[in-house]
């Protein structure tokens, strides 16, 4: 079995003081007899003495790297601060509460080498509550394989495996954790496949999340059509918007020639407008053309090819090892 020479665990947590030990010796559990790890768990501004546990368990273990953000800034900032800190040649992140299981880990590094850049879970049978956790999440999730077309059953799952190569060409922010299978395959063209994982109920602490997150779901899913939409060609959105606004400025400047006519006087407020809007859509174009050229400088600074995967039989890489 191929092995990372280092495989880096990411956890964020948010009072979960509960949770540390049981996290830690879990991971600790599963990964011992595969090969190098470490783990590395970050405290998002906790309030409920998270912080002195994870510092504890990291002074027991060298592994174990505990990082603490001096106030809470969200599962995003926490996750991000993760995987920029982690030094495998293959990145696990999972949540910190033990509702994901990390006797899967094995599982999913092993499918990750098999010639994927990406491995999310599918959490089978799910122990959450019907009405404010499963229902909305089988909706969501089916509006972003539609939308995004991305065949993922489980987008909310947080027990994800992915390449080194493949978290130094993600960048996340707002509630994107949930879209990083269809982010990883837009901006990135990564390989992502889907295995199932077991669920557990939440033993210690309290779930940070709710319907009240739905609202920033759909905004993010908005953000992210956008992305898969315009990333390649930004000027379309830009010249879309001026022709709008230029036609609105047409729509004014007849109605300002039309009041002149029937008023036998030139009214200064349709012609201001007209103006305004005019000028308003030249400056959407110029900023569209902008957004061309960037992107264009953008593509010849890249490397002649993009695949993050190695030919198909390749040797091993510095960051594989046989097992």
């Amino acid at each position: 079995m191929i092995w990372p020479n280092l495989l880096s665990v990411v956890v964020p947590m948010y009072n979960e003081v509960g949770n540390v030990r049981p996290v830690v010796e879990a991971v600790r559990l599963a990964l011992e007899p595969e090969g190098p790890w470490e783990l590395i768990v970050v405290d998002d501004g906790s309030t409920d003495g998270t912080r002195e546990e994870l510092e504890r368990a990291a002074g027991d273990d060298d592994r174990i790297r505990a990082i603490i953000l001096p106030r809470n800034r969200g599962q995003t900032a926490a996750l991000r601060t993760g995987l920029r800190e982690a030094r495998g040649d293959a990145v696990v992140t999972m949540d910190g509460d033990l509702q994901n299981d990390p006797a899967d880990i094995p599982r999913l590094v092993r499918t990750l080498y098999e010639g994927f850049d990406l491995v999310t879970g599918f959490r089978e049978e799910r122990k959450d509550p019907m009405i404010t956790r499963r229902i909305p999440s089988v909706v969501a999730n089916r509006i972003i394989r539609w939308i995004t077309g991305v065949s993922i059953r489980d987008n909310g799952c947080s027990l994800k495996a992915y390449r080194r190569e493949l978290v130094d060409r993600l960048y996340l922010y707002a509630d994107f954790p949930r879209f990083i299978p269809a982010l990883a395959v837009s901006t990135a063209g990564a390989r992502v496949t889907e295995v199932p994982v077991r669920h557990h109920a939440r033993r210690s602490g309290r779930s940070k999340y709710g319907l009240s997150r739905t609202w920033k779901v759909v905004s993010d899913l908005l953000v992210l059509t956008m992305i898969r939409s315009f990333r390649e060609r930004p000027l379309v959105p830009y010249v879309s918007a001026a022709l709008l606004t230029f036609a609105l400025a047409a729509a004014f400047g007849v109605r300002s020639a039309l009041t002149a006519i029937e008023m036998g006087q030139l009214s200064m407020v349709f012609p201001t407008v007209t103006a305004l809007l005019t000028g308003l859509a030249a400056y959407l174009v110029m900023l569209g053309l902008l957004a061309e050229a960037a992107v264009f400088h953008a593509r010849e600074r890249m490397p002649a090819t993009s695949y993050l995967l190695r030919p198909a039989g390749a040797p091993e890489g510095p960051g594989e090892r046989s097992q």
